[in-house]
């Protein structure tokens, strides 16, 4: 699985800079949005990406360890399935979404920078979320659209993390650095959390 892991980045690395590109052709008409409406598009984007990204996590645990068939097999473990998929979504999510961008927000010197973790700032909304895509994965797994749909909420909730952190127009190297923290936020936490992470709890999975 681990020599999978270049193969899959490469795979994935032309859809993200789509999203990446996606993400600078937003910010070009968003970049003076008032910072309290880019809080509350993030706050739409991030819990849509959980909810998304757990329903693909669990779902590659779900039909590799549990079967696709209306029966789960008996090795297949619910509680596991829960874990994989609220960890593998909230955890990765909030790298994602909040994690690298601050970062980038940090090293860009950008001036109203912080860090909004909605696993806990907004509690109430994302982790029941989390849960609720787990089950749409227990009952109707299903990988290839929604890993696609939160690739692209991904880099769209990435986008408007930053956008709360800047009130200044924007030049060319910002543009170019955003890019590049648009592009990482996503294109590792990403297959990281779809496709590696799963695996790694499913039994008789080869690590090397």
């Amino acid at each position: 699985m681990i020599g999978q892991i270049p193969k899959e980045l490469r795979k994935h690395a032309p859809f993200t800079v789509f999203g990446a590109v996606t993400g600078i052709m937003i910010m070009v008409f968003f970049q003076k949005l008032p910072s309290h409406t880019a809080y509350n598009i993030f706050y739409t984007l991030h819990p849509f990406h959980v909810v998304l990204s757990a329903l693909v996590t669990a779902s590659i645990y779900r039909l590799h360890s549990c079967g696709t068939g209306p029966h789960i097999k008996g090795k297949c473990n619910l509680w596991i399935l829960l874990v994989v998929g609220y960890v593998g979504s909230v955890g990765i999510a909030t790298l994602s979404d909040s994690l690298i961008p601050y970062l980038g927000e940090t090293l860009l010197k950008m001036p109203n920078r912080g860090i909004h973790i909605g696993f806990i700032e907004k509690w109430w909304l994302v982790n029941p979320l989390a849960i609720l895509g787990v089950a749409v994965a227990y009952l109707r797994p299903a990988t290839k659209f929604p890993h696609g749909g939160h690739v692209l909420l991904s880099t769209w909730a990435s986008l408007f993390h930053i956008i709360m952190a800047t009130d200044r127009t924007l030049n060319g190297f910002l543009y170019a650095a955003i890019f590049l923290f648009l592009f990482l936020a996503v294109w590792i936490p990403c297959c990281l959390s779809d496709i590696v992470f799963p695996l790694l709890f499913v039994k008789g999975t080869k690590t090397n």
